[in-house]
């Protein structure tokens, strides 16, 4: 009934060439840049032959992730009365 967990299967680990690692690598990176609205800059070093991507300084889903803006603060004017202080401490307990 167990053999399936305790049967030894020879598990073989799938070994990638440099050519395919390239081109899968390339080919998501190429997805990634397809789908965005803003396109960095590319360039590419001939003499190291290494890849620079230079991103916006901003990102449209990174202006998402932004807190919120304060509320400007709005001074009383003689009509308001003003806010009643709250005592924090408690009544009849010594510091």
């Amino acid at each position: 009934m167990f053999k399936f967990l305790f049967g030894k299967k020879s598990v073989e680990a799938v070994k990638e060439t440099q050519r395919e690692t390239v081109a899968r690598a390339m080919g998501e990176v190429n997805d990634v840049l397809g789908q965005m609205a803003v396109k960095p800059n590319v360039a590419v070093d001939l003499n190291t032959g290494l890849v620079k991507i230079e991103l916006p300084e901003q990102m449209p889903d990174e202006a998402l992730a932004l807190p919120a803006p304060e509320k400007a603060k709005v001074k009383p004017d003689a009509k308001t009365p003003p806010e009643p202080k709250v005592n924090t401490k408690a009544k009849g307990k010594a510091a």
